[in-house]
């Protein structure tokens, strides 16, 4: 027997996906001590932020679509979960805009695109209805090409939204994307949620589900566990950046 060739097939891809645990591992114990940090100097003199969290697509809205039959709708939800499950962790004020892949659509005899454009105007008044809020709205990419990977964080034009998007982003490249070249973004006018809302807000792409390796690191819980650490540890440190004027 070809040992070389024996290890190489049963224990090198344990190798990786051991490596892959342990990096998270320390992703996730970094940003926690990040959170803790900010949350143990900061004055917090300011108002208190609510962190709506909006996990994008949903209900007939499914969103992109992995080779492998993934729905970007499901991914966004479960990120979105565990984003809310470390802020109440932290005590801080929550608002999500679905918990369901299945949303009561008010007129069931209406056409889907009707039913899409009422749930945007549903999460906009919920949105828009929150004082002193802060909106991480998390969506997946997918690109005709299945090379590109990595994430990018788009931004409306309110106030404060560059700030987070440009803090975020730097997050994500240090701590999941190293390597990535993309620069935060404004987003498209077109994108009706994000053009109607008021407080600061922002749009994480948070991989490409068009790469085979990056749909399976986004289906990973402890993946999706540092990403939740990465975009809330950004939430407080812009927090604390407006507390310190």
């Amino acid at each position: 027997m070809n040992w070389l060739s024996f290890w190489k097939k049963r224990w090198f891809p344990m190798g990786i996906l051991l490596l892959f645990l342990l990096m998270t591992a320390i992703i996730v114990h970094v940003f926690l001590g990040v959170i803790a940090e900010v949350t143990e100097t900061a004055s917090w003199s300011g108002p208190v932020r609510t962190l709506v969290i909006d996990a994008g697509h949903g209900g007939l809205d499914g969103g992109a679509v992995a080779a492998d039959g993934t729905t970007e709708s499901v991914l966004n939800l479960e990120i979105a979960n565990r984003l809310e499950q470390l802020a109440r962790l932290w005590g801080t004020s929550v608002q999500m805009t679905r918990r369901s892949e299945t949303l009561d659509y008010p007129e069931p005899e209406a056409s889907v695109r009707a039913k899409k454009a009422w749930d945007q105007k549903r999460r906009v008044e919920l949105i828009n209805a929150e004082e002193n809020a802060v909106l991480i709205s998390i969506h997946q990419n997918k690109y005709p090409d299945p090379r590109p990977s990595g994430s990018q964080v788009l931004y409306a034009a309110t106030a404060g939204s560059k700030e987070l998007a440009e803090l975020t982003h730097d997050n994500l490249i240090s701590a999941l994307n190293p390597g990535n070249r993309r620069v935060a973004a404004p987003i498209s006018e077109t994108i009706y949620l994000m053009k109607r809302v008021k407080c600061p807000a922002i749009l994480v792409e948070c991989g490409f589900l068009s790469n085979r390796a990056e749909t399976e690191r986004l289906k990973s819980g402890d993946y999706q566990k540092a990403l939740a650490c990465v975009l809330f540890a950004s939430f407080r440190q812009f927090q604390s950046q407006e507390t310190q004027g």
